[in-house]
């Protein structure tokens, strides 16, 4: 085999690896490919009710959040459902998402099942922020003096967001 027949091969193959990783990520886990974020969220467009918390139990699991802009990442978040919006939270450690929600503005998408909703993200902050992270802190099942995970802060030092439609 040439050089140049051997480099193509390594170009296609790669193509093909990408393009599937785009199309079918983000993927649900938390080993190997799972923890890399995708670029599509999917969905429906949907308009954005006037509560969320009637998605609370409803829909199971993390929901998908997309930022406006660049890198267009897709990353899933813990969220609880309110009225006007919806409640997410990230630990206080400057992390990428929360940097560019202070940054470059709030707006995004949300995915919470199959309905996709644009959002804008605003950071809370004084007594309301605690307020928030409790309802948070309570669908996670967790205290705000008790940590989410082994090595994390507790709840309470970490840093609240809430989306309201755009």
């Amino acid at each position: 085999m040439s050089r140049s027949n051997l480099v193509r091969g390594v170009v296609i193959v790669c193509a093909v690896a990408i393009v599937g990783w785009v199309s079918t990520a983000p993927y649900l886990s938390n080993e190997g490919l799972g923890r890399l974020p995708g670029l599509i969220i999917g969905g429906t467009a949907t308009e954005a009710p006037a509560d969320f918390s009637q998605f609370n139990g409803v829909v199971a699991g993390p929901l998908m959040m997309k930022q406006a802009g660049f890198p267009p990442f897709v990353n899933y978040l813990s969220w609880v459902g309110a009225e006007g919006g919806v409640i997410t939270a990230t630990r206080p450690d400057n992390g990428r998402w929360a940097r560019r929600v202070r940054e470059d503005g709030g707006d995004g998408w949300l995915r919470i099942g199959d309905a996709t909703y644009e959002m804008r993200a605003f950071e809370i902050e004084g007594p309301e922020r605690l307020a928030m992270m409790e309802l948070w802190a309570t669908k996670a099942g967790r205290t705000l003096d008790e940590p989410l995970y082994e090595g994390s802060e507790p709840m309470r030092e970490w840093k609240v967001f809430f989306w309201r439609p755009r």
